[in-house]
């Protein structure tokens, strides 16, 4: 039964992403980033425990990607079409929202082909990029002139849209050691994220993306690789 629990994770994932996206749809983004949260702790388990299972599989690695697709791809890609929606009064102009959608399909298919990316990520992964889009409605309150505005958001959909397809070289949380100095970027982003995120809670995401590529930047360098 063990080699069923990762893809039942996944599975779970994708199930979270659904309703995550009909929360959007009904202009419901508290309980959609709820949905994320639960999309992204499934997408990082059921890796693990496929690993520490010994049970990966060709079709657990098709089966995330498609996961990804709604809870990262399609889903982010309806906040902007929904928040585009709520600033023109055009018709045509929320559905270039769903260019998020397109380049996140474009992101995933390149991941699962490009062996440059089996610890790290080049290009923003999915699940940032939505987190970031995510947390769009909870700083309209704050930020009203930048998010009730169309050409930002038109700005900011195809910025997200290029970084996910980028050549830009962005860590991931995988660590082949505890060491500090290896890490020392990783952990300091954790330790900065977390302070963050209990302060400023959603209101810190797009921070907090904004660390995560200057982080990723410096530990390159440190290891030479930039």
């Amino acid at each position: 039964m063990k080699k069923y629990i990762p893809n039942t994770i996944t599975c779970l994932n994708l199930f979270s992403g659904c309703i995550g996206v009909l929360c959007v749809l009904r202009g419901e983004y508290t309980l959609a980033l709820y949905c994320v949260l639960a999309s992204g702790i499934f997408d990082f388990f059921d890796g693990m425990v496929a690993r520490l299972l010994h049970v990966k599989s060709l079709i657990g690695k098709e089966l995330d990607s498609l996961a990804d697709m709604v809870s990262f791809g399609f889903l982010p890609g309806a906040v902007m079409y929904s928040l585009l929606q709520q600033v023109t009064d055009s018709t045509y102009i929320p559905y270039f929202g769903f260019l998020i959608t397109v380049f996140s399909a474009l992101r995933l298919a390149k991941f699962n082909l490009d062996e440059r990316q089996t610890s790290d990520f080049i290009g923003v992964n999915t699940p940032m990029n939505t987190f970031l889009i995510v947390s769009l409605p909870f700083l309209a309150s704050s930020y009203p002139y930048l998010i009730g505005n169309m050409y930002f958001l038109l700005a900011l959909t195809l910025v997200c849209s290029l970084l996910l397809v980028s050549e830009l070289r962005l860590f991931s949380m995988k660590l082949s050691s505890l060491s500090w100095a290896d890490n020392k970027f990783k952990y300091l982003f954790l330790i900065v994220s977390l302070v963050l995120v209990l302060s400023l809670k959603v209101m810190a995401v797009p921070l907090i993306f904004v660390f995560y590529i200057i982080f990723s930047l410096l530990h390159f360098r440190q290891q030479g690789n930039l």
